[in-house]
């Protein structure tokens, strides 16, 4: 393990993160508000420190790197960029202690979107930005978008991108990995731009526009008012936020080929014709629970906040127009499972990914085959093509460690006093990468009353969920650390 090497680029990726912070300091500017000189002093800070680490530990040659060193990289890049993220929010007196500072911090650079805010519009709007510009950059990852930008570094690209991109195959749309995650963030700024164009055509203005585009296109859920989307009380914006949830929710190597020319591709996906049949399953029977139910008084309220609601919960967006803790018990165990599916792998979604629940499912079937047929020679297909064995140990051993690591993190949660339900609500919206729960932790609810240990193991799941868990866990394991 070349460490020298390793925080040489953690310097630049902090650098990074720095410069990123130029934008919600022009809105503070812009608006004269409190945010504005807390964000130039945490700007200086951390742009002085990624710089300080590039050159210190700069070497004029250097080897590729390797496959080690790229998941050290991306693991601590990812808390580096977290805890110089929380500079903003501890200048500006958002937070009195660190850890919050931190958790709100990876909680959108993880696009989990909890929240440890009591009071989110009294902030100032240059660091309400920031907060959800945080999703945005985490949401296609600040790794990809290193390899796109800084190309200078020379390092070899794919541990990176393999590393850091959520699923259990990276597509690879281009020979070089720059080309690659060039091309996807082109499709994530397109869908971007067109989203923040249509909110603004709902009554949005510019800044809300963009921060709800954020949390959308990340799959975050960050906003800027107390009462999430509901604040706008518009089904015009509620539907735009749906179907950009969904795309977000959905492969973006396969938003490129569909941008190509290749529609057929996408819709001959089995994870996308999966995805989009849970999304309009859970949506009927939710439509006509809360219908039945009283909760609304015509179909079509019904249909627009359960489907609403169900995308953000599948996606692990975490947005909210309605308090489904009222909704039917159905309704509520049917989100829940939702928050253990996520999206689909490639996207920015969270969970377990689509593809997995699908793989997992085909394996068990094939086992099942097997007793009946002891004889037969059976591979278990994504589609037409075979999936190799060493993709299937890499899910049943994600699902292992993804449901022991979310049993424990309940446990320890539990441990400092919290309740059993709103525990294993929070640990699963957290490593899910989700943000509301059940509980003390629902859709109108905050993570604020969780203790420091708590919070700290809850930020940790973020992590763990945002980079696949293997990427974190492996740097715990002592034949990591061998020559």
């Amino acid at each position: 393990m070349r460490w020298q090497y390793v925080l040489h680029v953690i310097g630049a990726l902090v650098g990074c993160v720095g410069l990123t912070m130029l934008w919600p300091l022009c809105w503070g500017l812009y608006y004269g508000d409190a945010g504005a000189m807390p964000l130039a002093l945490a700007m200086l800070i951390t742009v002085a420190s990624g710089v300080t680490l590039f050159f210190v530990f700069r070497k004029k040659t250097a080897k590729g790197i390797s496959h080690r060193e790229g998941m050290a990289i991306v693991a601590l890049g990812w808390f580096a960029a977290g805890v110089f993220g929380g500079l903003p929010f501890l200048f500006s007196g958002t937070f009195p202690g660190l850890v919050d500072c931190v958790f709100e911090s990876l909680s959108g650079f993880t696009t989990t979107g909890s929240s440890v805010l009591s009071d989110i519009e009294a902030l100032p709007r240059s660091i309400l930005f920031w907060r959800s510009l945080t999703h945005w950059l985490g949401g296609m990852g600040i790794i990809v978008l290193s390899l796109a930008i800084l190309p200078f570094l020379g390092v070899g690209g794919m541990q990176l991108y393999k590393a850091e991109v959520p699923g259990p195959v990276p597509d690879k749309l281009k020979p070089r990995i720059k080309d690659t995650a060039m091309v996807l963030w082109k499709v994530y700024v397109l869908f971007s731009v067109l989203e923040t164009v249509l909110l603004m055509f709902g009554g949005m203005d510019l800044f809300d526009a963009l921060c709800h585009t954020f949390g959308t296109m990340a799959t975050g859920g960050f906003s800027t008012k107390n009462t999430s989307v509901a604040y706008f009380d518009s089904a015009y914006i509620d539907y735009v936020i749906t179907a950009f949830m969904l795309i977000a929710g959905i492969n973006f190597s396969l938003h490129y080929l569909l941008l190509k020319g290749k529609p057929k591709t996408m819709f001959k996906d089995p994870e996308f014709r999966t995805f989009v049949s849970l999304f309009s399953l859970f949506v009927l029977v939710l439509t006509v629970a809360v219908y039945v139910a009283g909760n609304y008084d015509n179909t079509a309220d019904a249909f627009r906040y359960t489907s609403f609601q169900v995308a953000s919960i599948l996606t692990t967006t975490g947005f909210a127009t309605a308090n489904y803790e009222l909704w039917p018990g159905v309704c509520q165990a049917i989100l829940l499972f939702c928050m253990f599916v996520g999206g689909c792998a490639g996207s920015t979604g969270g969970g377990m990914k689509v593809m997995r629940i699908m793989l997992i499912m085909k394996q068990s079937y094939q086992e099942l085959f097997r007793l009946i047929h002891p004889r037969a020679v059976s591979r278990v297909k994504m589609g037409r093509r075979p999936v190799p064995d060493d993709v299937i140990r890499g899910v049943w051993g994600f699902f292992v460690l993804w449901l022991g690591l979310f049993v424990l993190c309940a446990f320890v949660v539990a441990g400092t006093g919290a309740d059993v339900v709103s525990s294993f609500a929070a640990a699963l919206a957290c490593i899910g990468n989700i943000g509301p729960g059940i509980g003390t932790v629902g859709p109108t609810e905050n993570y604020a009353h969780f203790s420091d240990m708590a919070k700290w193991m809850l930020t940790f799941c973020m992590v763990l969920g945002r980079l696949e868990i293997y990427t974190v866990v492996i740097l715990f394991v002592p034949e990591f650390w061998r020559k």
